[in-house]
């Protein structure tokens, strides 16, 4: 497999638009046409070669060795192909991603995988605030696709979430699932305080709950036969990235009545 690399040279002054640097974009392109991308444009215009070192051959695979909270979009629009980012990255990672892997191995800020349909976000350290949330004039959050952080997980995960998977092995901040309208959020660890409100529908897993909202009611608790096959899914999906498999039975709490309350919180402990 082809790798392409992008070595960040000094810390940038200024925040950076990685979103142009897509392996099916660069694979036509020689070195010296992917040094004069822009990254800023405007008064402060930077571009690739400005600030980063360029090698390697464009192919199916980016490499980025970089730290910094100013690089933002990084994979945003990946459809194919695979980058992989040696450090941390700024906001809105992934944003609208259609395919592929993106790995970070450090930390993301907020709004990774905001409007995503599709692929594979794997973060090794924490991620940001709105996590999968809708920016404001966006319709929806995430629309499709796995997420899965080592870390812990900011304020407002999932805000207005359609569908898809997001998974931590830490917790959720306060209010995850906002306004979530569809899909999956699951943690191993908890959710912080008062998860899910105006949840329409969709499912927040947990063993616990900081506190809950007291627009939930307690059904008791429940065997479903559709967590052994999310479970099944996620192994097969995720490989080692998987959360391990969900306890036979759970108690289930329905919500948000404060809206149509047809969204639920699972709790596994």
């Amino acid at each position: 497999m082809s790798t392409l690399s992008f070595t960040l040279r000094a810390a940038p002054k200024h925040a950076l638009d990685l979103s142009g640097l897509l392996p099916s974009r660069l694979a036509q392109l020689s070195t010296g046409d992917i040094e004069k991308l822009p990254l800023v444009t405007g008064v402060h215009a930077i571009n690739v070669g400005d600030v980063f070192t360029v090698s390697g051959t464009p192919g199916d695979a980016l490499a980025i060795s970089a730290d910094s909270t100013l690089l933002d979009y990084v994979g945003a629009g990946l459809d194919q192909g695979t980058i992989t980012v040696e450090g941390s990255v700024g906001n809105h990672a992934a944003r609208g991603m259609t395919g592929g892997t993106l790995e970070i191995r450090g930390n993301a800020g907020a709004y990774l995988a905001s409007t995503a349909k599709g692929g594979l976000v794997h973060v090794k350290g924490s991620a940001g605030d709105f996590l999968g949330g809708a920016r404001p004039g966006d319709k929806f959050g995430l629309l499709g696709g796995t997420v899965v952080v080592e870390g812990n997980i900011g304020e407002r995960a999932g805000e207005r979430m359609r569908r898809g998977i997001v998974v931590t092995r830490g917790t959720f901040g306060a209010a995850a699932g906002s306004r979530m309208v569809g899909g999956t959020l699951w943690t191993e660890t908890g959710f912080g305080p008062r998860p899910g409100p105006l949840l329409r529908r969709g499912t927040l897993i947990a063993p616990k709950v900081d506190e809950l909202l007291p627009t939930f009611a307690d059904c008791g608790r429940h065997d479903l036969v559709i967590l052994n096959i999310l479970s099944r899914y996620v192994a097969k999906t995720l490989g080692p990235l998987a959360p391990k498999p969900l306890p036979p039975m759970v108690r289930k709490l329905a919500g948000d009545r404060a809206t149509i309350g047809k969204g639920e919180i699972l709790l596994t402990a």
